[in-house]
């Protein structure tokens, strides 16, 4: 791909240079353009061929967020970027974080933008982190920047560990129950099966629920391997279905309307959405940029869409809250004080709001779910064991009751 060197006004009216990969110079003008950038010049420095681009991996976000706070504070020390990512990179306990920084260091003390030299590793720096980044060497606020892409980071980073702990103990329970049933099916009932056998019982007098039971294990000492092979089969079919942009949307549409854990998922993504979007606006992103970020980083491809769709809208006119309002994604609460925001130009404050709103909302669904699963996934494992227990002593308890009946007949 070919590489340009362009140079540009900022929003100060200072002259900004640099160097970006495009397919053409109508596309880089374009890209600017969308900025809101005024370009004074752009020249092509080298023709197509591959860029080099190495990966080293993904680094983990809480990583991510330790490392934005401290460039922040070196940045706003007067520490130059070169000398920062030197001493991030011998810092940091992240391997991956740190090949990452010391190529980034390389790139940026070799003429190119940290946006850019970040670019570069899109599975660690995604779409709103370039983003923050470049309007912060922009509007020459890249402490700034940094400071609100980490108080974002680190809000993101609760989120997800309040939604995994919630759920950690209704998983734990049911991968113990799902054990349990492996076990009881696989080694005790045929150890009773056999007793049964021995005492002479047929397969006919036995009751339904033992009869069930033991061909259950039956089947699945003897067709385990089979077993094995559907779960797998259907396992890698689901990720390559949802791998396609028909399975990825069909997942994401059941996500949004599972029961209880539907509208979760849905206040999670409304979180996301709301902090993301009022981050790049506090930073100075225009609006029209920020939607296409949003819309890559909500986690739901229906709620995207209906972001990317309500960005058309606005690029003809439109106004910000009627086309959320149409797509029927987005809550009237929601779309009011969006509306509300817009008017009283204080839209990226209104969005932190909701953000807040949605946080709070999440934690209080989180300990509602996770206070009525409890009880629920201990009757469940209950039900299940009590089940097998029962089932397995039925029989015994029919040989027993046959033994007292004969003993009272030889009496008379």
């Amino acid at each position: 791909m070919p590489v340009f060197s362009y140079t540009f006004k900022d929003i100060t009216g200072g002259l900004q240079k640099g160097t970006a990969e495009a397919e053409s110079e109508e596309k880089l003008r374009a890209r600017f353009d969308e900025q809101g950038l005024e370009i004074v010049e752009i020249t092509m420095i080298k023709k197509g061929g591959k860029s080099k681009q190495r990966s080293f991996g993904k680094v983990k976000l809480a990583n991510l967020s330790i490392f934005c706070r401290q460039f922040s504070t070196m940045v706003d020390a007067g520490v130059s970027l070169v000398r920062c990512l030197d001493v991030l990179s011998r810092q940091t306990e992240d391997p991956k974080l740190k090949r990452i920084l010391v190529d980034v260091g390389e790139r940026v003390e070799g003429g190119e933008s940290l946006s850019r030299a970040m670019q570069r590793h899109p599975r660690s720096f995604n779409n709103l982190f370039i983003g923050l980044i470049r309007a912060g060497e922009i509007g020459g606020v890249l402490e700034e920047s940094l400071q609100r892409l980490s108080a974002f980071l680190e809000a993101d980073v609760a989120l997800r560990r309040k939604v995994k702990a919630a759920l950690t103990y209704p998983v734990l329970v049911m991968i113990a129950a799902i054990g349990i049933v492996i076990f009881l099916v696989s080694w005790v009932v045929p150890q009773f099966a056999a007793l049964f056998k021995d005492i002479g019982l047929k397969d006919e007098e036995f009751p339904a629920m033992t009869k069930f039971l033991i061909d259950l294990s039956y089947n699945f000492k003897n067709n385990w391997l089979v077993i094995l092979i559907v779960c797998l089969v259907v396992f890698f079919g689901w990720k390559l279905f949802v791998g396609t942009r028909f399975g990825r949307r069909t997942a994401d549409r059941i996500k949004l309307k599972i029961p209880v854990f539907g509208k979760l998922h849905h206040k999670v993504c409304m979180a996301r959405f709301s902090r993301t979007m009022g981050t790049l606006l506090t930073s100075g992103v225009p609006i029209l940029q920020a939607m296409e970020t949003v819309a890559g980083t909500v986690g739901n491809t229906i709620m995207a869409d209906a972001v990317l769709d309500a960005r058309a809208r606005i690029r003809e006119g439109d106004r910000i809250g009627d086309p959320l309002e149409a797509s029927r994604m987005f809550p009237p609460m929601v779309v009011h004080m969006i509306g509300v925001g817009e008017e009283s130009g204080s839209l990226d404050f209104m969005l932190q709001k909701i953000a807040d709103f949605y946080e709070q909302e999440v934690e209080a669904t989180l300990q509602s779910l996770t206070a009525a699963l409890e009880p629920i996934l201990i009757v469940f494992l209950g039900f299940v064991v009590g089940f097998i227990v029962i089932a397995m002593f039925l029989p015994l308890i029919k040989v027993i009751e046959g033994l007292s009946q004969d003993g009272a007949l030889d009496d008379a």
